[in-house]
């Protein structure tokens, strides 16, 4: 069955829901919402957009310490969403069950630092090497290429450094990850029954409320969770095993459906 990840971001300034749970006492609150039908919360306190400034990891942490540690002590479990490496290795150090990096644990020094941690880790491919992402355009034609060279790469960079791939999800990006047009995500929602079949690993997908939806419908972030919803059915039909969303009820529902369908 499809797992749902549950987005908690504790940021000011995140796109869609920037500055509502900043405060410990209204993220603490939200994640215990998310957990009504989300599995897991992944808590992200620097956002990824390309317009929102890069905070540096002493804020990071500041922000994250009192909802990581209430949520830990009442065992949810919980992803931290950081590239920061002091970052990375605090979590994990702090009761993160996963630690989910945008570029996919590039650096070599952080993969050996957490290689004896008791943490997993969510690799994803970005076109982007380092910060936030970008507005780049990519061709639709190559980039299920790009992502399958670099999986191979990176899951090979993790054995070599002491982290065997079985504690490894891999996420293919979507979105300004992949390129500033649509086609790129749509090409790669396409592609995740190959991505699970050549790596033989948990395969995570988050298309909530990304821009590239609201291009193909012309809905605005008001009015796009049909097109959300719409792309969670299709990825976890295809296979994603985790869906990283912003609203887990509509998408468990929807699930529920999907799966008394199929028996």
């Amino acid at each position: 069955m499809t797992r749902i990840l549950g987005i908690l971001n504790v940021t000011p300034n995140s796109f869609s829901d920037g500055g509502r749970y900043l405060e410990p006492t209204a993220a603490i609150a939200h994640a215990s919402s998310l957990m009504t039908h989300a599995d897991a919360v992944d808590l992200g306190a620097a956002s990824s957009h390309p317009d929102s400034p890069v905070v540096g990891a002493a804020v990071e942490m500041q922000r994250l310490q009192p909802v990581l540690q209430h949520l830990v002590e009442r065992d949810v479990p919980v992803s931290v969403d950081s590239f920061e490496p002091q970052v990375q290795q605090w979590a994990a150090a702090n009761g993160a069950r996963w630690v989910n990096d945008i570029h996919g644990f590039p650096d070599a020094d952080t993969r050996r630092a957490l290689a004896d941690s008791p943490a997993d880790f969510i690799a994803m491919f970005a076109i982007q090497q380092r910060g936030n992402a970008t507005r780049e355009h990519t061709d639709d034609g190559t980039i299920v290429q790009r992502i399958v060279r670099f999986f191979d790469e990176r899951l090979n960079d993790f054995e070599r450094d002491g982290i065997d791939r079985s504690r490894v999800t891999i996420d293919p990006g979507m979105g300004f990850f992949l390129g500033s047009t649509p086609g790129p995500s749509v090409e790669v929602l396409r592609a995740i029954p190959m991505l699970r079949a050549r790596y033989d690993r948990p395969v995570l997908v988050s298309v909530s409320r990304k821009s590239f939806l609201r291009k193909l419908t012309g809905a605005t972030l008001d009015t796009m969770q049909p097109a959300t919803l719409a792309g969670e059915v299709v990825a976890g039909m295809n296979g994603a095993d985790w869906l990283r969303t912003h609203e887990p009820t509509p998408l468990r529902m929807a699930l529920d459906v999907v799966q008394a369908v199929r028996g």
